[in-house]
């Protein structure tokens, strides 16, 4: 089938938006740079308070509105502690285990704004000197983050200007192969931010006055809680979060479709929303799965708990090895991005 979206723009958005460290606390360079995106398309855009970033298009109806989100925040870490051996404890942002980061590159932005390579590392990672360095814990103890600078003590890394509340990002690896996978560590939710920057450039160059106002926001705290829960106009009706689709055991999303959530942790998503999302799938001829993600939030959830009165959706490019180096398909963005266009087209619920 022939795509609205083009697969290649898509990626090339997601590797410019990869490449820009922001965990979650530390997001204005990723928000400027959307900002900027859209600044060159001709959109106004506006910053909330907590910096996520705001666009609005005007409708036909002006009296009910839809609201979509995706997060550009990621995971990452804090400096916890400077070690008497000059290397650094950690306290992570967000939700992953350690072993998911083991052994990744990481760079250290200190709060003057110099910023230094390292490496994730288990304290007891030599095996010629620790004997169970395979069995013991990945946790907060253990695991430490090796500066590339000459110290050896904790004075020589305080001189380097590093301290305690520094942010630590990951190094993406972004990576695209001849066969169409896109492997990189913050695809989630990246991925989705590139998919809405893009399907808005369509918007804007087709001309397409949408049916209803339409909101999108760019949050920037999903993975801590709270991304997209405030700045919600009272007149939003429908709320549909573009995020990750779970891949693993017992799930049905793949790499190659668009996956529509049916329920998460947080309970089941509005079900005639899912219904028409399965529509209009069906109608244009976009491969999807509809799924349950057993350990999951998104800024919809969050904000049906802050107390919005709305119809909230969740979708998403399907993503294997979520928090970890994940990796999804050119053929799950391209049906994702064209079930977000037919949808801002389509009637409510």
């Amino acid at each position: 089938m022939a795509h609205i979206v083009n697969g290649d723009e898509v990626i090339e958005l997601i590797s410019k938006l990869t490449a820009i460290p922001s965990p979650s606390g530390n997001t204005g360079q990723v928000i400027s740079y959307v900002e900027d995106y859209f600044k060159n398309l001709g959109i106004e855009t506006k910053r909330n308070h907590k910096g996520g970033l705001l666009v609005t298009l005007q409708g036909d109806d002006d009296t009910k509105h839809r609201f979509l989100t995706a997060h550009v925040d990621t995971l990452g870490a804090m400096v916890k502690e400077i070690k008497s051996d000059g290397r650094l404890r950690l306290t992570k942002i967000g939700g992953f285990p350690w072993n998911m980061a083991e052994g990744e590159y990481c760079e250290i932005e200190t709060a003057i704004g110099k910023r230094y390579t390292g490496t994730i590392l288990m304290h007891q990672t030599s095996v010629h000197v620790y004997k169970d360095a395979g069995k013991l814990e990945r946790n907060d103890e253990n695991i430490e983050v090796r500066v590339d600078e000459k110290v050896t003590n904790k004075e020589e890394t305080e001189a380097l200007g590093i301290r305690v509340g520094d942010f630590v990002s990951f190094d993406p690896r972004f990576s695209v192969t001849e066969s169409g996978f896109v492997k990189s560590r913050h695809l989630d939710d990246k991925a989705s931010v590139a998919l809405l920057l893009h399907v808005i450039g369509k918007l804007k160059e087709k001309q397409i006055k949408l049916p209803y106002t339409t909101h999108f926001l760019i949050s920037n705290n999903e993975e801590i809680g709270y991304g997209g829960n405030s700045n919600i106009p009272e007149q939003t009706a429908e709320y549909l979060a573009v995020d990750m689709g779970a891949i693993g055991d017992g799930q049905e999303t793949d790499e190659y479709t668009v996956s529509i959530c049916a329920k998460d942790s947080s309970g089941p998503y509005h079900y005639g929303l899912r219904k028409h999302l399965v529509e209009l799938a069906e109608t244009n001829d976009i491969g999807y799965k509809v799924d349950i993600y057993p350990f999951y939030g998104s800024d919809a959830s969050a904000a049906i708990r802050a107390g919005h009165d709305i119809v909230h959706g969740l979708i998403g490019p399907g993503i294997d090895a979520s928090h970890a180096y994940e990796r999804t398909h050119r053929d799950s963005l391209c049906h994702t991005g064209d079930l977000i266009y037919y949808y801002l087209q389509s009637e409510m619920a």
